[in-house]
């Protein structure tokens, strides 16, 4: 069954959570107060939102539904959410997704060509949007977000990505520069993101008590089927990753990402987990920091579970004297 192959495969990629809950969910750290409030008014907002043509998830509570009863559900939805973000409790329904299988490229029969997007709870994204407020505007007013991510940041996109990259690369090329650009690839980046890591630098980053549990409560135990044609696969359980095609997935991607570039000297640059890295290459101590870079770069994926795939590595050689040196990731 073509569902089951596929779930199989998506469940193969996950990492293993490595048991017991973080400490900082333990902790006594700031909490949310009684006047912090989920207002009817930020619902209806994000009720009026909703494209009615996407399609439920597995609650089969449609998003047309709920739009057309604006006036109605935002004050109970406002409670529900509350009572919710400050107890830490979420309905399971809020944490099962239909997976859908895009295909990228290649070979149509390998299941790692298909990209599992999650179509999740309509009223469980609303609850993502207003978490994600929270998180955001956190993340804004104490800039957590180093300027080397240019993916899902406010006031950047792809172009400033690459605009602010290329400037700095091809100034260094008109000065007379070599200059080495790595592309660097991690492998099932969203599906692989531990839990537990994220988790701790949600506290790192001083988020509140209620929002770290919420977070915590709301990745743990989650379970996914592939839905092909109508037909359906078995549940299963997800040990790590930020779901695809969530709400809330980019931004919980961003904060697990933001300390890669801690200790690197060479130019930087992030679009999510799309990563460049770039510098000067006429000398050998030029091309031994950009190699010690990269040693630094895998440390981290190892310290934080994550796995670059070397064969989309790719290395491009800019300037006159270039070397065309060849560099080292890992064994």
């Amino acid at each position: 069954m073509i569902s089951e192959m596929l779930n199989d495969f998506f469940v193969s990629v996950f990492t293993e959570k490595s048991g017991g809950v973080p400490n900082i969910v333990n902790t006594s750290r700031e909490r949310v107060s009684l006047e912090d409030r989920i207002h009817k008014e930020q619902v209806k907002n994000h009720l009026g939102k909703l494209d009615v043509s996407k399609s439920p998830g597995p609650d089969e509570m449609h998003p047309r539904i709920l739009k057309e009863l604006i006036e109605e559900v935002p004050e109970p939805l406002a409670m529900i959410f509350e009572k919710s973000w400050k107890t830490g409790e979420i309905p399971e329904d809020w944490k099962r997704a239909n997976i859908v299988p895009i295909y990228k490229k290649g070979n149509k029969n390998n299941p790692g060509n298909y990209r599992p997007v999650s179509l999740t709870s309509v009223p469980g994204k609303i609850m993502e949007q207003v978490i994600k407020e929270i998180i955001c505007k956190h993340l804004e007013g104490n800039k957590v977000i180093g300027n080397s991510q240019h993916g899902f940041v406010k006031n950047k996109s792809c172009q400033t990505n690459l605009i602010a990259f290329f400037d700095k690369i091809t100034s260094l090329v008109d000065k007379g520069e070599a200059v080495d650009v790595i592309y660097l690839d991690f492998s099932k980046a969203f599906d692989t993101v531990s839990h537990d890591i994220l988790i701790d630098k949600l506290g790192k980053y001083n988020l509140d008590r209620a929002t770290i549990r919420w977070v915590h409560n709301w990745l743990d135990n989650r379970s996914q089927r592939v839905v092909v044609n109508g037909a359906k696969s078995c549940w299963k359980g997800i040990t790590s990753g930020v779901p695809q095609g969530s709400v809330l997935g980019p931004v919980l991607f961003n904060i697990f990402i933001n300390d890669v570039d801690i200790g690197i000297e060479s130019t930087l640059i992030k679009f999510a987990d799309d990563t460049k890295l770039g510098g000067v290459a006429t000398s050998l101590e030029d091309r031994d920091i950009i190699q010690n870079d990269l040693s630094k770069l895998e440390k981290w994926s190892e310290v934080n579970r994550m796995r670059f795939n070397k064969e989309k590595c790719k290395v491009l050689h800019l300037g006159r004297n270039n070397q065309f040196h060849t560099y080292k990731m890992g064994s």
